[in-house]
């Protein structure tokens, strides 16, 4: 099978396009033939190992695993014999952590759903990295409830156009931030405010809010809890290196001791529930995927690097299988 391979570290320009061997399902996993997968930031963090520190779990030298790719939709082609809630034929969308930029790959029941009837491969393939995220950063860590003031920073890319979507679906009054020319797609998606933050420092207004969603990692810990209100939580999601993630982490205590104020990092875990709730949503209308370029496998690189540029609008993917 054709599968896109980074036999070391560095720019999205060492992938090679190899033929490696189509996986065997273990007892436990179902064989899956990729349709579309999609790009994460976190791809081009393996691919550079950046923070330096992930090498200790993707290899010091070079990578164990050097197929890229997390997010996926596809057609369950083989199940393992103790696999009981999927059937071969069926079309499912989820989070191998490895591996999705290939033509084949296994992986284990938890990580997967089915996609709705309705929802296309495409749609399903985009959400589960950046949704997941928007998802338990609002829900889970910013305990989100109906009726509250929620800030989305970097509303227009791929977790931002899922929390966006989210915070308005639970009930929330939401204020989205993006640059000048992603004014009008925020505002489709259902924000009650947008911030040019190229014209409004939102840091710096004197509007305050229940819950802010960072997903840009672009300000410190107390440069944010002065817009939040009494008791009010930002969650930060990921972090943008060691020293990053250990400044808010520091911050943080000091925010929640002196403020009553929380300040979070997070990054998202995939749980089935979870995928089956942003199924849902997909399919009954509430969250669609905003889908800014696709690319063929053989243009992977192309994508990578376009996506490492930090301007794509909602999500980056890759046919894997044409239809």
């Amino acid at each position: 099978m054709k599968a896109i391979h980074f036999p070391t570290y560095g720019s999205p320009d060492v992938l090679e396009l190899r033929d490696i061997d189509i996986p065997t399902p273990s007892a436990d996993e179902v064989q899956l033939k990729v349709h579309t997968a999609a790009l994460n930031p976190l791809d081009w963090r393996r691919l550079r190992a950046k923070p330096f520190f992930v090498r200790a779990e993707e290899g010091w030298l070079r990578p164990k695993t050097p197929v890229l790719g997390a997010d996926l939709a596809g057609v369950v082609t083989k199940v393992g014999a103790n696999v009981t809630d999927f059937t071969v034929g069926d079309a499912v969308f989820g989070d191998v952590s490895m591996g999705s930029l290939a033509e084949y790959v296994c992986a284990k029941p938890d990580y997967i759903t089915h996609v709705p009837d309705g929802v296309s491969l495409a749609q399903a393939a985009a959400t589960p990295v950046a949704a997941l995220t928007a998802l338990q950063g609002l829900v889970d860590h910013g305990k989100l409830k109906a009726g509250q003031d929620v800030l989305i920073n970097g509303a227009s890319g791929g977790i931002g156009t899922y929390a966006v979507q989210i915070a308005k679906a639970y009930g929330a009054t939401v204020t989205g931030v993006c640059s000048t020319r992603n004014v009008a797609l925020v505002q489709s998606l259902g924000a009650d405010h947008v911030i040019d933050y190229t014209q409004t420092d939102f840091t710096q207004q004197t509007q305050t809010y229940d819950l802010i969603l960072d997903n840009v990692n672009n300000y410190t810990a107390a440069q944010l809890h002065p817009v939040l209100k009494p008791g009010g939580a930002c969650v930060v999601a990921g972090f943008k290196g060691l020293s990053n993630m250990l400044g808010i982490m520091l911050s943080a205590k000091r925010v929640q001791r002196k403020h009553n104020k929380t300040v979070t990092s997070m990054l998202a875990k995939v749980k089935q529930a979870d995928l089956i709730t942003i199924g849902e949503m997909l399919a009954d209308g509430r969250v669609t995927s905003v889908i800014d370029r696709t690319y063929p496998l053989t243009e992977a690189a192309a994508g990578l690097h376009y996506l490492e540029t930090g301007r794509a609008r909602g999500k980056v993917l890759v046919e894997i299988t044409p239809a």
